[in-house]
């Protein structure tokens, strides 16, 4: 059943591909924005709460205002929690991603390693999520980490997901590893 889903999503993008131009790579750019958007957020958060200065909780309104409206251009179809899933999947790839770029600076190869695919896991779930692959219903959390789509009999070394194998995360990321693909202009 999930191959097929795998299926029938590449068969989607690939009619997608020949009605209409596709352009990924645009929306992969315009998430990568909206990512440190949510970072800037962040720290006129904690900018306002150091120094007491309400000018940087105005700054992180006109923050909030300009991402809210560049999401939209990236979740056109949305029920639920489906915006804030997909936003807060996009905040905690990007603070993985650099929590794993601190670990490498500091010579934690490994760890590193580990968080990047955890953030890259998270980044393609966004995409899943909101290309239509991953239905909200099917994520599900176990342990200390997102699994979605494993049954009883599957299993995944502390959340670090093998893109050799053939579990659903590792063809998701797959998939849309090259979907999108920001080297096409």
């Amino acid at each position: 059943m999930k191959d097929n889903k795998v299926q029938q999503f590449i068969e989607k993008i690939k009619s997608l591909e020949k009605g209409e131009k596709l352009d990924l790579s645009s929306d992969e750019d315009l998430s990568i924005a909206v990512m440190n958007l949510i970072s800037i957020e962040e720290h006129l958060f904690f900018s306002g709460g150091k120094t007491g200065k309400t000018k940087y909780f105005d700054l992180l309104h006109q923050i909030r205002e300009m991402r809210k409206n560049l999401l939209k251009m990236l979740i056109k179809d949305y029920e639920g929690e489906v915006w804030c899933i997909s936003k807060h999947l996009l905040a905690a790839s990007m603070r993985l991603m650099e929590v794993a770029t601190k670990a490498q600076t500091k010579g934690d190869n490994k760890k590193a390693e580990e968080l990047f695919k955890k953030s890259y896991d998270l980044y393609n779930l966004f995409w899943g999520l909101n290309l239509g692959m991953v239905e909200k219903s099917e994520i599900k959390t176990v342990g200390n980490g997102l699994k979605p789509f494993l049954t009883n009999n599957e299993t995944s070394a502390d959340n670090v997901i093998d893109y050799g194998k053939n579990n659903f995360f590792g063809k998701i990321s797959g998939t849309i590893g090259k979907i999108l693909d920001c080297c096409k202009e």
